[in-house]
């Protein structure tokens, strides 16, 4: 990455922390590379200052497949978008984002790794949001340093902006609402989450806006946009308003019409780290949810991501 002339008269550590938000961890590690900073082509340390008409040259591309020797698996994910400082993928269901206890080949995070060691380009994940393993959907990519955390602000400021959609097991009492309570961990469980009163330990508020597109009497389409990210959030509030998205063991019940929780992530907005324009990011819909949406609701709505 090039600059010339903008940051005339301020030092490099100030560019970098005040201007590109670098954090202390990336500042080191280009420290670290006899070519992460150049002035003029020239090696320079972060206290060198940029006069008017230099050429500062940042060089944070990654050096090594992952810091975490991220395996490549055999599978490539499906690209919704990609340029040169992010990537969008559409994450099949029943497949983690990033490896966990005996998920060290299968994951997100792999399948990118695959894709990257494909075109021999250095890879670090750096997921911006993440998804259950079983939930499908739009998953955001930082393909650099700087891209990160200018994303990771936004989505702490609640600027990346989520849709779902869900099928839920039920009728809801509103055309659309809002669910606004407290969540915490389940009492002795690493896993499930519960909705709590607002004194209780670990209480932390949960929203989500809601609306439904379609209703058969026994199955509702809806389309959910979480304010908060709390974990298991949509999972929790609908089944606290008595409508569980449908196949969701943990917070409901299985089903016979599909073999995981109806949960898709449709839709993602945001601005660009480095263009600033606003960005759409939109997920195809996969084939076990489009099924039952064709099914109960009518197929025009099996292609609702077109709408969007």
């Amino acid at each position: 990455m090039k600059f010339e002339n903008k940051f005339a008269g301020m030092n490099v550590k100030q560019i970098l922390v005040s201007e590109l938000k670098f954090s202390r961890k990336a500042i080191t590690s280009l420290k670290a590379r006899p070519d992460g900073i150049l002035i003029n082509g020239k090696h320079a340390t972060v206290r060198a200052m940029v006069n008017d008409g230099d050429i500062l040259e940042i060089n944070f591309d990654d050096v090594s497949s992952d810091e975490k020797k991220l395996v490549p698996s055999s599978s490539l994910p499906e690209i919704i978008y990609e340029d040169e400082e992010i990537l969008a993928v559409n994450k099949s269901a029943f497949m983690p984002t990033h490896q966990s206890q005996g998920h060290f080949f299968d994951t997100l995070a792999n399948s990118v790794a695959n894709y990257y060691a494909s075109i021999e380009r250095p890879f670090v994940f750096r997921s911006v949001n993440r998804l259950d393993k079983n939930t499908s959907g739009a998953v955001l990519i930082a393909k650099d340093r700087i891209a990160a955390s200018r994303l990771s602000e936004q989505m702490k400021q609640g600027n990346i902006k989520k849709a779902y959609l869900a099928i839920l097991s039920g009728t809801l009492p509103s055309p659309g609402g809002v669910i606004s309570t407290y969540i915490r961990r389940e009492t002795e469980s690493i896993i499930t989450r519960c909705v709590c009163d607002r004194s209780d330990e670990g209480a932390r508020t949960a929203v989500t806006e809601y609306e439904v597109i379609a209703t058969d009497g026994s199955l509702s389409l809806v389309l959910a946009m979480p304010v908060t990210g709390r974990t298991h959030q949509l999972r929790v509030h609908f089944s606290h308003i008595g409508a569980p998205i449908l196949g969701d063991g943990l917070y409901g019940t299985q089903s016979e019409l599909i073999d995981r929780h109806a949960l898709h992530a449709l839709c993602l907005s945001f601005t660009h780290p480095t263009s600033s324009e606003p960005m759409k990011i939109v997920a195809p819909i996969p084939d076990d949810m489009k099924r039952i949406i064709e099914e109960h609701f009518g197929k025009e709505l099996a292609e609702y991501e077109h709408q969007k």
